[in-house]
């Protein structure tokens, strides 16, 4: 039998071992790594599983040189949709919006062997069945440049409307979604219950809420982002749910680590280079079984009023999920002057 002194040499040994290997390559044993970025030549150097865009990042790449080609071939396409009267001049730059995001996409597509996150109009984020549609178009332009469905999952701000919109979009038309700014458990739940694919819990925009309301500075283990994450987790795990966890918006290395273990994580490129750089023994924190085990609470009620009564009650939530949808609906505006400046 192995005594105490002998496990804990196994233990140094193991970790001496392991810490000769970077963290994301360590990261990658527990947790699928998703890349955060629209900048095709980051996705390619860190060869993720998966990749997710947003309009905040396809505003940023569309404003690189070397991909100015994704945007310009968007605007001429929507300049013949129009030409050949299969849309109006009224549609014409959302088409080219969902041209864009698309391009960007299909690119992505070609290198990471995974889903590719595409997200819908952030301005629809309280209309399902806008919603609905312009995911079906996004769906159509992939398939006419070759990428099938089952590549793609839809970004949809986790919003009533948009699980709504989600659970139609899995359910009649077989279009896996990605429902994102993720900031409590009741949308956690009701995303689950609605079979959503995939959902983005936000870490370090909880952990900003927290900072300036208390001025309180947060280690790993007690960051408030890092806590809800994995809250979720435990709930999803403990109930049954395959909806796949994927933690989103890190400040900070520490907030990637103290994840290890959730199903999957997305990480801007910065991040991917200090874990590629970083050579330290990483342990597992997230486990299905002993996660299942964790989580002492009830199934939460999912129905449209204890989902708005449990959002509602969550100011941090509440505030964080319509500044989300602000913001990106800021940045859509914005990439939609470059648009309309082309045509």
């Amino acid at each position: 039998m192995s005594t105490f002194g002998e496990s804990e040499g196994s233990e140094r040994k193991r970790a001496r071992v392991e810490a000769e290997r970077s963290v994301l390559d360590q990261l990658k044993e527990y947790t699928v790594i998703v890349a955060d970025t629209g900048e095709i030549s980051a996705i390619k150097h860190f060869s993720p599983q998966d990749a997710t865009t947003n309009p905040s990042l396809i505003l940023k790449a569309a404003m690189i040189p070397e991909y100015s080609h994704l945007v310009d071939s968007a605007v001429a396409f929507a300049k013949e949709e129009l030409a050949n009267g299969r849309i109006s001049a009224d549609e014409v730059l959302a088409l080219a919006l969902d041209k864009v995001a698309v391009n960007f996409g299909v690119e992505i597509s070609k290198i990471v062997p995974g889903y590719v996150s595409i997200e819908v109009d952030a301005r629809l984020s309280f209309d399902t069945m806008g919603t609905v549609e312009r995911a079906k178009r996004v769906i159509r332009l992939a398939h006419a440049m070759g990428v099938d469905k089952s590549k793609i999952l839809i970004k949809i701000a986790a919003t009533y409307e948009g699980i709504r919109a989600g659970e139609i979009l899995e359910r009649e038309e077989g279009v896996h979604c990605n429902l994102t700014l993720v900031f409590s458990l009741i949308q956690a739940a009701a995303c689950a219950e609605g079979g959503i694919t995939l959902i983005s819990p936000f870490v370090g925009r909880i952990m900003d809420w927290y900072k300036a309301k208390t001025g309180t500075t947060y280690t790993s283990e007690t960051d408030p982002g890092v806590l809800s994450v994995r809250n979720i987790y435990q709930y999803f795990k403990k109930f049954g749910y395959s909806t796949i966890v994927m933690g989103a918006s890190f400040r900070n290395v520490g907030e990637i680590t103290a994840l290890s273990g959730c199903d999957r994580l997305t990480i801007a490129p910065a991040l991917l280079e200090e874990l590629q750089n970083s050579h330290e023994y990483l342990p597992r924190h997230l486990e299905p079984n002993s996660a299942a085990a964790a989580y002492a609470g009830d199934k939460l009620p999912t129905d449209e009023a204890s989902f708005r009564f449990q959002l509602n009650d969550c100011p941090m939530a509440t505030e964080k999920l319509s500044e989300g949808i602000r913001s990106f609906a800021a940045d859509i505006v914005k990439l939609e002057k470059i648009l309309q400046s082309k045509f």
